[in-house]
């Protein structure tokens, strides 16, 4: 019978049991730097007529949450309340988005897709890498 012995520098036994201990914050980070980066792009992709309107102020973000059913980390981008439009007329928010995103086939509202354009997968990569490598330093 054969017999081995391995010895892991303590070193890198350090980095992995810091690693175990900051993995939570570091997830809970990383999503946070995506959903900036979607957030700041569903901004600048907004089409004009929305830039200027008070229904900006409902796009927003939630903070980093666990899912009870798969315990995975999430933060939701998007669309949430109600705003008072021109009119004088307060209006649900999400609503109006979703005119924008994908028109109206009995009005003249054409769609104007800006949602689906803003969750570019690189970016929010790029985004998530950046802030794992100030938790992760590479040697």
């Amino acid at each position: 019978m054969a017999k081995a012995k391995f010895e892991i520098p303590k070193e890198l036994l350090n980095q992995v049991k810091k690693l175990e201990h900051d993995t939570p914050e570091m997830m809970k980070a990383m999503v946070e730097a995506g959903a900036e980066t979607v957030l700041e792009r569903m901004k600048s992709n907004a089409p004009a007529g929305m830039k200027s309107s008070p229904i900006m102020n409902c796009l927003s973000s939630t903070r980093p949450y666990e899912a009870p059913s798969d315990d995975s980390i999430n933060v939701k981008v998007g669309f949430a309340g109600y705003f008072t439009n021109e009119d004088g007329v307060r209006t649900p928010a999400p609503l109006v988005a979703n005119i924008f995103e994908y028109g109206r086939s009995n009005s003249p509202f054409p769609k104007q897709p800006f949602m689906r354009k803003s969750f570019n997968k690189g970016a929010i990569t790029k985004a998530m890498e950046a802030v794992q490598k100030k938790y992760i330093p590479e040697e």
